[in-house]
């Protein structure tokens, strides 16, 4: 390999890391709403599989709003503590399956 093809191998790397970047961006700013059972549960998570708002129908439960509120806060932080662990395991996983060649911008 000379010169000249390792210098366009680092070009491709770096718009391989712009165009990941840009992916991130527009997974983070997409948002999707879903209501269940009529409107009694509504979810509300970007592309990055986040959960950003879980919203629950006061009635169903015939709580105080404040502890309906602290249920809402409690299951979001839960599905999302989730999603950081699978997305953890998913990272180890790829660098076992690397076996270690420890490839620029494949692994962090």
């Amino acid at each position: 390999m000379n010169f000249s093809d390792l210098a366009k191998m680092k070009d491709m790397m770096g718009q391989a890391k712009q165009m990941q970047a840009e992916m991130e961006r527009k997974l983070s700013e997409t948002v999707v709403e879903v209501s269940t059972g009529g409107g009694i549960v509504t979810a509300r998570m970007n592309g990055k599989k986040e959960l950003l708002k879980l919203k629950i129908d006061p009635t169903v439960l015939g709580s105080s709003s404040s502890d309906i509120e602290l249920l809402e806060d409690l299951i979001t932080s839960a599905v999302n503590e989730c999603g950081r662990r699978a997305e953890e395991a998913m990272k180890s996983s790829m660098q076992g399956l690397m076996g270690g060649l420890n490839l620029p911008g494949l692994t962090d």
